[in-house]
Formats: structure tokens, sequence, C-alpha cells
């Protein structure tokens, strides 16, 4: 039997090479799905017998010469705040009216089946993407498979640990505050939110419409590049998406850093509660871009406390909008996380709103002048690995990730970020570095990423549950 590979980078030269057809990859992996998705609750939903259909349709296009590229054929997750025509999307809410989306596909699912990608189902997420999850309420609870019992993070909590499980090798997700790179960061992948309007978010519930973002997650930096390729451009149907010229990430990726200056700031990423093993982690990573070539400045992102609040406040008031009719009426149907999110929302007055978008742009002009001096900037993705279910605290729990999660600034500012993995913790959960650029810049920074795990393995390790798990499948 031949092994399931772990990138698509690899998967997509094995289906060319006829080592691997997408039907054995598709099984293999839905059957990875039936030995590990009851701990670990990555799915809502599976459309085995529709994926399975789409991967032999690849597999006759390629043998008839028909090459769509490096997704074709594919297993690929979406999250269930966006819509595909297997249906349902949820948004994992009671409240969601259940025609939403039905019987059609968001753009970029559109998008991803046109390039022959396997869609394999619907996975978990916080409600409406906010919050935490909420055990009173009828869905899974989203786990770790690095320790479960542990959070994968959020929002793109099922995408995150379905890509580091083995269940499909990538996913999209969305990022109003971090919900891609917070998952990636937990699980030991990689996760790329692009520029504002880089990837088009019509079919997808909001939060904050100002902030959110969509975007993909997978195990490598390449494999990030070959989806948003697919991703990103101009869609009529979202009047905020770009409309910009799309790159061929992939092609773009070239391996060495020389001439590439990086802004290293050291002055806000690690707090008093920040793991032990952090400093030793990130200083490494920036050895490593240093050895490819890089050159290393010192900076201090400008107005990094003014933009956490703004953000924050942005999120809530924006989300608290979307929600307001139904919370009248359905408030004990809401998970309580997203109760918590719309009772802050309404502490926001319209000057306090108004105020931080007018931080917003004095920050984003003052970032514009910091990035004449640097191309990218690197970062801790978080301060701590995932955090634990053990006695969980709404409120709590929340704040604990404002304070250790650093990617919200990046929201504010619309640029692009990526988190790739660059340790362990000595519990043994993953590290992140957190790599940002100019806006539509995407391309260089996946080439620092992909040039990062071109020297280093952080992002093909695999947790211990998954290893054990398909030993004993092989056994079996």
């Amino acid at each position: 039997m031949t092994e399931v590979p772990l990138t698509i980078r690899e998967a997509a030269g094995m289906l060319r090479g006829r080592e691997l057809s997408s039907v054995e990859l598709t099984t293999g992996m839905l059957a990875c799905a039936d030995r590990l998705d009851a701990r670990l609750g990555t799915y809502l939903v599976r459309f085995d017998e529709q994926a399975l259909a789409a991967a032999r349709a690849a597999d006759a296009a390629l043998a008839a010469g028909i090459d769509h590229g490096p997704l074709q054929g594919i297993p690929v997750a979406v999250k269930d705040i966006l819509a595909a025509s297997e249906g349902p999307t949820t948004a994992q809410s009671l409240v969601l009216d259940p025609a939403w989306g039905a019987g059609r596909d968001a753009p970029i699912v559109s998008r991803l089946r046109a390039a022959g990608a396997v869609i394999t189902g619907k996975v978990t997420t916080m409600e409406f993407a906010c919050g935490m999850p909420d055990p009173a309420k009828p869905f899974p609870i989203p786990r770790n498979p690095w320790d479960t019992g542990t959070w994968p993070g959020g929002s793109s909590s099922g995408t995150g640990s379905g890509i580091a499980a083995g269940m499909f090798l990538a996913g999209i997700g969305t990022d109003t505050g971090g919900s891609i790179r917070c998952p990636a960061a937990y699980c030991g992948v990689s996760g790329l939110k692009a520029t504002f309007g880089r990837v088009p978010k019509s079919g997808c519930t909001p939060i904050g419409y100002s902030l959110d973002h969509v975007g993909p997650l997978a195990r490598s930096a390449w494999d990030c590049a070959a989806m948003l390729r697919v991703l990103a451009g101009h869609h009529p149907s979202d009047p905020e998406s770009a409309d910009v010229p799309v790159a061929d990430y992939v092609r773009a990726l070239g391996g060495d850093l020389r001439g590439v200056r990086v802004g290293v700031d050291r002055v806000h990423h690690f707090p008093d509660q920040a793991d032990p093993a952090l400093a030793g982690c990130f200083e490494a990573a920036v050895s490593a871009l240093e050895q490819l070539g890089a050159s290393v400045v010192e900076v201090s992102l400008p107005y990094w406390d003014e933009m956490l609040v703004a953000t924050m406040l942005t999120a809530y008031a924006e989300g608290l909008a979307y929600q307001m009719a139904d919370l009248r009426t359905r408030w004990e149907d809401f998970f309580a996380g997203t109760r918590l999110f719309a009772a802050r929302g309404a502490l926001v007055s319209g000057a306090d709103y108004v105020q931080a978008q007018r931080v917003r742009r004095v920050a984003q002009r003052a970032l514009q002048e910091l990035y004449r001096e640097v191309d990218l900037v690197v970062a801790p993705t978080a301060g701590t690995g995932a955090l634990r279910y053990d006695d969980h605290d709404e409120l709590a729990s929340l704040d604990t990730l404002l304070e250790t999660m650093f990617t919200g600034y990046w929201n504010a500012t619309g640029s692009p970020a990526l988190s790739v993995p660059m340790g362990f913790t000595a519990e043994g959960l993953p590290l992140s570095l957190q790599i940002a650029g100019r806006p539509f810049e995407e391309s260089l920074v996946l080439n620092a990423g992909d040039a990062y795990q071109g020297v280093t393995d952080w992002h093909l390790r695999v947790p211990p549950l998954v290893s054990e798990a398909a030993a004993v499948a092989v056994r079996a």
C-alpha cells in the first residue's frame, strides 16, 4: 500500500507520476477520518460519495492529458461558514437559516472545483466564527491532534486539526482576528491570511465586515501558494474583492532570501505568560532566515496597543450589527461565546467605532513608512502552545487568547501574514512564526515561508496520535 503523502506538492507529483490515484488518496484520507474523527471532532458533515466521484473525474482528466494544476485530485475541506452546493451550511449555529447558501457554492469553492480539487466535507468552526466551543450545544467539540485535551485554535478549528491529522491535505479558513493563523499555529501547520480583498468572501457568513479575510491552510507554504493561486482574484459578487492581478505564487518561490530586509519585532511578542520555549524557537527561526540571506533589522510595530484595541472594538461592533435581530429574539440559542462577543459589542459606542477606524488609518500610514525600511516583519504567531480545555471558562479563555495571540494587528491593517511552524513547547505543542508583508506582496511572504521550510522540517512533524492510529490500521 502506498503511503499517503503529507503535502499537496508531494501528492501532485505522485498523481502525475501515476504512483497514486486521486481515488486512492481520497479513500486513504477518508479512512483516516474514520479512525480519528470521533476523537477530534473535525467534520460536521462529510461528502464521501461526491468526493469519490470528483476523485474519479480528476483521475480520468489526468489520464486524458488534462491538467488543471497542482490542486487537481487533492482532498480539500471547507470551513462551515462557507456555502458548498452539497450543503448544508450551519455556521455551527442553531440560529442560521437552513436555507442560507443552500444548493450553491461560494465563489472560492467554485474555483476549487474548477481546479480539480476534491471537496471532502464541511469542518468545524466556532459559532459564526467567533467565541469558543460550547459543550451545551449539539455540535462537535474540536480537539487538537497534538493533545486532545487542548483546543486546535479558532475559528478555523476543523481545518487546522484535519490537516494535522491527515484527514485532508488542505482546507479553507477565514480570519477576522487570527482565525486562520491561530489554528495553523496550534496545530503545527501553515496558514495564510492574504491581503484584505485578495480572496473574495461572498458566500461566507460575516463577522467583521472590514476585518474578514478568507484563505488557505495546508502543511506548507508551497501548498498555501498553490491554494492561493486558485482562490485569489476579483469576483463580481464581492465588491470588496480587489481587482488586482494575481501572481503565479508557486513559480515565485525562489528558495533563498538574499537581499530581503526582515524586520524583527521582539518588543510586543513576549508577554510574561509566554511559553519558556518561545524565545529560543524564535531566535533559531530568525537565525535560519539570516542564513538564507536575509538581513535582519530590529523594528517595533507602530501603534501596537492601539491597534489591538481597535481590532477588537471593530470586530465586536460589526459582529453585533450582523446578529442584532436574532440576538433580540433567540438569545439562548446562541453559544455562550457568541453572547459574550455580542455583549461586548453592545458596549461599543458609535464614537468608539469611528475612533477605532481613525486609529487604523493612522497605523496603516505609519506601517507603510516602516515598510520603506524593511520588506517583511517576523514575530511569533502566538505566545504559547494550544490552550487547554480544563476548567474551561469563556471569559478567561477569550481574554487569555487575546493576550497571547499576536494576529489581530494584521487584520486591522489588511496586510498579508503567514503562520508557519517553528518548534515545540516542552509539552510537545507546536509553536509558530508569523511572516507579514506589504499589501498584495503575498509572493514575498510565501517565498520567505517556503525558504524557511526548505531548511527546517517542523511543518512535516506528525502528531503521535496520528502515527499510532496509522500503525494500528496497517496491522489490522
